[in-house]
């Protein structure tokens, strides 16, 4: 093919300028060419790393909090500790065996890293430099989870504690392998002796602590559940008590029932909105309500007020966090009414399909939102404090609270529907997390990468028209008249309807999938009556 002609952009570094080559093929699409300009190649190896960092840093929860809190599940807790195995024995086989999955994942991306050397911008000491930071944050990130897992009798509960741990930590990594990219040697200092470092202190401590609970586990009473004195516990707590009978503690703290239940009542409802969700004792929500309390005052702070004109990345926060805890509640809905074996038995009653899925869903959509709106708070405040007194800017934040509650339905919505078709909770949690990052997160890199590789080419043409698929394209989207948007965001110019178009589109595939679900539903309904 020849040559055509480059084209000029201004997104290297200090606005400098640089011509991208861009070679047509004969019949017309275009093939890139980073073989005359290194800066580029390494932009592409920088966004590779980073995307590869963020996916792999929050599969970990999946894989390793359930590694000791599935055990208690199956009621092989007692078993696992009567056994010949030290303690320490038992935390590193679990830790290596839940990053495994993850380990080939890295090796399989060192081909690829490998062909990107020989067109420059990059040393073989960054890559190398790299992969030990991503290996250090994997290993580091595991054994937050394991912490929880130990600490925890449910596995909801330890991915719940993992993810709002983990989330800011990657965000923090991210945020300081882009700001120091022009310092490549301070980096490279960083990456490969600084992180280390300070990741194999925080595994040292985990790993005793993880080691002695093992050694000296707490009293358990009836099917291997902890014995928690529910008084003694709130008399020693620390930072704020949880009162069950109260408003809005009973929302995700409900009260067991002491009555018997009202003529005409939806049992299931009444049994999913009375449930144990996160096991004995309240440490879990406090310690949720606390964690997102904090860092919802910190994000608040940057995001809002001391740079308001980064506000869309607040919201962004919490759509990742609502992507990533809304399905863990709902994705066992059905499947575990498999794994106990009683489906059947559910499926055989007098409640109509309606009755069984509106409950499930309400119920698992009332924690998420719950969780959610802990860190909704802030967006609310600013409705009242400076610098936010624009009408404008107004309509901007219930924008971003409308993208939020239907970012919230649509995981939960969409974690049930795979739980009605799938057999096991692993695999629905699965599929509802793969399809939810294809959906939210691939319109977002793949306009990140057009804008840098081809601005205002066709391509970047067609990922705008799609880019109402992203909860965070459609935040981002939103107009600020405090300032201009944030430059890494602005300059992919989103589709000025991606907000709307947004709401309508998964308004409307919710509703899709509650149809095909209640059809599913009732089809087996009826052949079992």
């Amino acid at each position: 093919p020849k040559k055509g002609p480059g084209l000029i952009c201004r997104n290297g570094p200090e606005g400098a300028s640089h011509k991208l080559n861009l070679v047509p093929f004969s019949a017309g699409p275009v093939r890139l060419d980073l073989t005359s300009n290194p800066q580029e190649a390494k932009r592409l190896v920088n966004l590779f790393f980073l995307g590869q960092y963020v996916l792999m840093s929050l599969m970990v929860p999946s894989f390793a909090a359930g590694a000791i809190s599935g055990e208690k599940e199956r009621k092989t807790y007692e078993m696992l500790l009567a056994g010949p195995m030290r303690p320490g024995a038992i935390v590193l086989g679990k830790l290596f065996a839940s990053l495994s999955h993850l380990a080939v994942l890295v090796f399989c991306s060192l081909p690829i890293v490998m062909l990107c050397l020989p067109l420059g911008g990059v040393s073989l000491y960054e890559v190398l430099a790299t992969y030990v930071a991503m290996a250090a944050s994997v290993v580091t990130f595991g054994m937050i989870s394991l912490g929880a897992s130990s600490y925890f009798t449910r596995t909801i509960a330890a991915q719940l504690v993992s993810y709002i741990v983990i989330l800011p930590l990657v965000l923090s990594g991210v945020v300081f392998y882009s700001y120091f990219e022009a310092a490549a040697s301070f980096r490279l200092i960083v990456l490969a002796g600084v992180f280390p470092g300070a990741c194999l202190i925080v595994c040292g401590v985990l790993f005793a602590s993880i080691s002695a609970r093992l050694m000296h586990p707490p009293d358990v009473g009836s099917q291997a559940g902890e014995v928690v004195d529910l008084e003694k516990e709130q008399s020693q707590a620390v930072g704020m008590v949880i009162n069950r009978d109260q408003f809005p503690d009973k929302l995700f703290a409900p009260p067991k029932r002491t009555a018997l239940m009202p003529d005409r009542a939806n049992p299931v409802y009444d049994k999913e909105m009375h449930s144990e969700l996160f096991a004995q004792g309240t440490l879990m929500l406090r310690l949720v309500i606390q964690l997102s309390m904090f860092l919802g005052m910190i994000l608040m702070a940057v995001f809002l007020f001391i740079r308001p004109q980064w506000a869309p990345w607040y919201p962004g926060y919490v759509l990742v966090f609502n992507m990533l805890v809304g399905p863990i509640f709902s994705a066992g809905s059905i499947t575990s009414e498999r794994e106990r074996q009683t489906l059947e038995l559910l499926l055989t009653t007098t409640l109509s399909p309606w009755q069984i899925l509106s409950a499930k869903l309400y119920s698992s959509l009332r924690i998420s939102c719950v969780l959610t709106s802990l860190l909704v708070w802030p967006l609310l405040l600013a409705l009242i404090l400076p610098p936010w007194p624009y009408s404008s800017d107004v309509v901007t934040i219930f924008g971003y609270l409308a993208i939020i509650a239907v970012t919230a339905l649509t995981t939960t919505t969409l974690a049930l529907f795979f739980s009605v078709i799938c057999r096991k909770t692993s695999a629905s949690l699965t599929a509802t997390y793969l399809v939810l990052v294809v959906l939210f997160a691939v319109p977002v890199a793949a306009g990140l990468f057009a804008d840098v590789f081809f601005p205002g080419g066709q391509l970047m043409q067609w990922i705008e028209r799609i880019a109402f698929l992203s909860p965070l394209a459609a935040t981002f989207s939103l107009p600020l008249t405090l300032g201009v948007q944030a430059p890494a965001v602005h300059a992919i110019g989103w589709w000025q309807y991606t907000s709307a178009a947004f709401l309508v589109f998964y308004l409307a595939v919710d509703s899709v999938l509650i149809w095909t679900m209640l059809r599913l539903f009732d089809t087996r309904w009826r052949v079992m009556r």
